[in-house]
Order: C-alpha cells, then sequence, then structure tokens
C-alpha cells in the first residue's frame, strides 16, 4: 500500500469501517489508548490530514498546513487565543518584575530570567506539529452521551533555512491539544442510533491505537468540537540567591462555542482559585461544605468530581520543579494551612477537624473511600485533582505529554520518551476502561492518587517506576518512619528497594536500591 494510500484510508475512518493495521506495533502500555507511532505521526501530518488547519478550515485547497502567523489570522475560531495568552503573559511578567526586580528580564540569553518568545506565535518560521492522539474515553464520566474525549496533541516547532537551502526542525516548549467528543453524532449504526461507545471503544482495542479518529472530509462535525488547551513554558531561571532553579509555565483552556464558532477562553477543569476563594468569607464557607458533603467527598475521593465554576480559575501558573509535596504555590496551600497574602486570609478553608469530621460522616453513611483515609490523604487529593497540581506530579517539565519528536533525523519507537512516569502509569487504568466499554458494561471511573497509579489487578507495571520499582513514589512512613498514613499504606517499595527520602518532603519519597 501507497504511503498516500494510507494516510487517505487512515484519515478516512471516523469512529467506523475496520482498518488493517500497517503501522509500526507500538508500546503494550499504550496499544489502544495512545497513538505515539513516529511514522504515523508523520505522515498524518505532513500530509495535512490531521494538521489543526485542515482539521478547523476544511474548505482550504493548499495542501501545506499553516504556519502560526497565518494560523490565528486566517482560522476565526482561533481569534481569541492570542489576544488572551497576550494579557496572562504580561501580567505574569508585572508579577514577575515586581517579585525579583534586581533580576533581568527577557527573551534569550543574558537575561536572568528568559523569556518564551512570543513572537514565535506570530511567525512564518513556525507551524503546530501532530505530536500524539490519546484516546480519552476514561473521561466519559463528565459527559456520558461523548463517550469521552479524544486528544490530539500538537507541539510548536521552528523550521529554520540553513545556508545550503535545507529546513532543521527545533521543537518549543509550547503544546496545544484540541480536544474533540469520542463520538460523532453524525455517525448511526444500522437503526438510525448513535454508534454505541461499546463499538468505538472496541474498534481502539482491536484495530490499533490510531482507529476512528477523523472523518472523510477531514474535519470534525463542529458538535464534536469540545476544547482546545493550551501549555506554555513562560519562562527559565538559573538559581540566584533569590531562588532557585525555576521554570514556570502556563495553562489555559479555551472553550468552544458552537453559536459563534469560536473557541474562548474559559475556567480550567477543577483548577482552584485559591487567591479569590481565600479573600472572601462566603466563597470559602461555600466551597468547604459543597466539597465536605458525603456524596461529594465520595467522588473527590475517586478523583472525578467536577468543581463548579464559580470556585475555579481561568489559567494557572505551574512551577517546577516542585518536589513530592505540594508546591507553596499549589491551590492546596493556604485551603489547609491558613497562609494567605492579604487580610481576610488567614482563615484555612479546610481545618483538619472539618476533614477528620466530614470523613466519620462518610463511614457513618456507608461511603467507602479508596484514598481518601486522613488529612494528609485528603490534602493531596486536594492539591493532585487540579490542573497545576497534576502537572507538578511526575512530568516532564511542565508537560505530561509533550510528545514524539518525529523531526528528529532517526526516530524510533525504542527511544522515543513521548509522555511522563504519571501518563505511562495511568495506561492500565484507561485501558481497563476501554475494555469495560467494548463488554458493554460500565467502566469504573475511579483513579488513585497521581503519584501512585491504580493497577486495576494487573502485575502489568510491578516492578516499574510507575509503581513500585527504582523511582518509584512511596509513603516513607511504610519504611518505618513512623505510623503509617491510611491513605498511602500501599504505596511500598519492590523487592530489594526501600523507600528513601528524595527531596524535602517528610511523608514521600522514592524507591532506591537498599544501602547498608
Amino acid at each position: 500500500m501507497s504511503r498516500a494510500l494510507r494516510i487517505l484510508v487512515a484519515a478516512a475512518v471516523f469512529i467506523g469501517g475496520a482498518v488493517p493495521l500497517f503501522a509500526a506495533e507500538i508500546a503494550p502500555l499504550t496499544r489502544g489508548t495512545a497513538i505515539t507511532d513516529p511514522d504515523l505521526l508523520r505522515e498524518f501530518d505532513q500530509h495535512d490530514a490531521l494538521t489543526i488547519s485542515r482539521l478547523l478550515g476544511p474548505e482550504r485547497n493548499a495542501d501545506v498546513p499553516l504556519t502560526t502567523d497565518l494560523l490565528f489570522s486566517r482560522l476565526p475560531q482561533l481569534k481569541q487565543i492570542p489576544p488572551a495568552i497576550d494579557a496572562e503573559f504580561d501580567r505574569y511578567v508585572a508579577r514577575l518584575k515586581a517579585a525579583y526586580p534586581t533580576e533581568t528580564v527577557g527573551v534569550g540569553e543574558g537575561f536572568d530570567v528568559q523569556l518564551f518568545d512570543r513572537a514565535n506565535l506570530k511567525s512564518r518560521e513556525t507551524r503546530f506539529v501532530l505530536a500524539g492522539i490519546v484516546n480519552r474515553m476514561d473521561r466519559a464520566y463528565v459527559a456520558e452521551e461523548t463517550c469521552g474525549e479524544i486528544r490530539l496533541i500538537y507541539r510548536l516547532a521552528r523550521f529554520d533555512t540553513g545556508p545550503d537551502g535545507g529546513k532543521t526542525a527545533t521543537r518549543l516548549p509550547m503544546t496545544l491539544n484540541l480536544v474533540m467528543k469520542a463520538r460523532d453524532a453524525r455517525q448511526t449504526d444500522g437503526n438510525g442510533k448513535p454508534i454505541p461507545c461499546a463499538e468505538i471503544a472496541r474498534r481502539w482495542l482491536d484495530n490499533g491505537d490510531w482507529q476512528g479518529l477523523i472523518g472523510a472530509r477531514f474535519a470534525p462535525h463542529d458538535a464534536m468540537l469540545d476544547r482546545i488547551e493550551t501549555n506554555i513554558q513562560l519562562s527559565v531561571a538559573a538559581k540566584s540567591a533569590l531562588h532557585d532553579f525555576r521554570s514556570d509555565y502556563l495553562l489555559k483552556v479555551f472553550k468552544f462555542d458552537a453559536a459563534t464558532k469560536t473557541f474562548e477562553e474559559s475556567t480550567l477543569e477543577n483548577q482552584i482559585d485559591r487567591d479569590r476563594i481565600l479573600a472572601d468569607d462566603a466563597l470559602r464557607r461555600d466551597f468547604r461544605d459543597w466539597l465536605l458533603a458525603p456524596d461529594r467527598l465520595r467522588e473527590f475521593d475517586r478523583g472525578t468530581v467536577l468543581i463548579p465554576e464559580k470556585f475555579l480559575a481561568r489559567s494557572a501558573i505551574v512551577p517546577t520543579p516542585a518536589g513530592l509535596d505540594a508546591s507553596p504555590l499549589q491551590p492546596e496551600f493556604g485551603m489547609m494551612q491558613g497562609e494567605g497574602n492579604g487580610e481576610g486570609q488567614g482563615e484555612p478553608v479546610f481545618a483538619d477537624n472539618d476533614v477528620v469530621g466530614a470523613l466519620k460522616q462518610a463511614a457513618a453513611r456507608g461511603i467507602d473511600m479508596q484514598n481518601i483515609r486522613s488529612v494528609a490523604g485528603f490534602r493531596r487529593r486536594l492539591n493532585d485533582v487540579t490542573c497545576a497540581g497534576c502537572h507538578q506530579t511526575r512530568g516532564i517539565g511542565g508537560f505530561h505529554f509533550p510528545g514524539v519528536d518525529w523531526l528528529a533525523d532517526k526516530p524510533s519507537n525504542s527511544n522515543i520518551v513521548p509522555a511522563s512516569p504519571h501518563f505511562f502509569g495511568d495506561q492500565v487504568r484507561r485501558r481497563d476502561i476501554l475494555r469495560a466499554f467494548a463488554a458493554g458494561k460500565r467502566p469504573d471511573f475511579s483513579r488513585g492518587f497521581a503519584s501512585r497509579p491504580q493497577t486495576r489487578g494487573s502485575n502489568e507495571l510491578a516492578g516499574t517506576e510507575y509503581q513500585d520499582g527504582w523511582g518509584a513514589h512511596c509513603s516513607l512512613e511504610n519504611g518505618g518512619s513512623g505510623t503509617p498514613d491510611r491513605s498511602f499504606t500501599s504505596w511500598s517499595c519492590a523487592k530489594g528497594l526501600t523507600c528513601q527520602a528524595a527531596a524535602a518532603s517528610s511523608r514521600i519519597g522514592m524507591c532506591f536500591i537498599k544501602t547498608r
């Protein structure tokens, strides 16, 4: 089969029709749940089949993707994204200069704090390249009628022309995720009903991991578009007398409005607006009472809670590295410690007694808590349920999916690491949910803490860095330094390893070889 025909066949499949596998075999952990094959991603991208400009501008006659200078100007759906990012960027720089007035801040070498060059978002030398495709049917609990989500992940890249006229590609620290609903309402079965989630899941599991992603007309229906998520490394600062080495990332979300046909700035899912809540006594009480209600606490424990928008932020600045415990800039800090930045912010949102009382009330109602069995467990979940807290947990810098670098001269599945330990550790759970869908069962959508994946009865992760092997996160109390916390009793290390302190943390360590 020719390369062009392969692209045509793959692109013609949209949740329908069996297509034989011809892409290279992918890692077992991501089979059926993510596309990480560099050859296939390159062909999808270079043939303009799954580029942003093709998906959002199907009427285009050109056969090449749009560079960023044209992408945001020619596609009206994206017109609100650049000014929203610019506004966040300006606010960030102002706060940065106020916090470190003696340090220089600017683009390029020679500055104490080096900023992301926003000119890259208006350049004819840059564009977004397809870096991965991820099946997130495990998120069907958000809206069951959609069967979950499919995420097309793009990485910003710059293409420079050398003296000989050849092009060299450099990946830049920004990703853009186009999030689509997993089920296309236009696709129906023989009875005129929408294709069931079970069928969609079976096609992903049975036909490899790239099946059913894009329609024959190379464009998703507007009803399938959900949102765009952006992640930009705003700055990098070397260690100084004022701070340790630090890199800050900006997270933004833009929801698709079917009426205006544009992606509009929105709140981030479960990204608690800490400063606003701490500054408003009434809002603080509302949030505490809402989250500690028994039924809500159960959802919070399972990781499926959806916090109302009135408590959420429209952006998040994520500093890395953050260590193994919660960073002072993460949402939980102040929520339970009572340390704010202004008048009226001294009272914590959640006192220890509030959490203990809520856990007792849930137990009295017969609610079994899977993860949160202590105040420390509540604190950790309060952090990792947020966008910022999750991105600081076992990520690669500030990313969980930097993506496949198929721009490299000789990409191969053996030497490319497209995602973080957190991402790979979660694949067993996600595949279990796909299998439940495929079998016509209701899936268990619960998840563990971001630091330790759910095993779902599988030994697939045993002895690896994702679960209990070298480098895995573990409970220091389990090593004999204190009374084991009930929320982390399973956070142990494989035989031959012991939990050792690896950062400024009194509770969480990493599994390393035993030493005398």
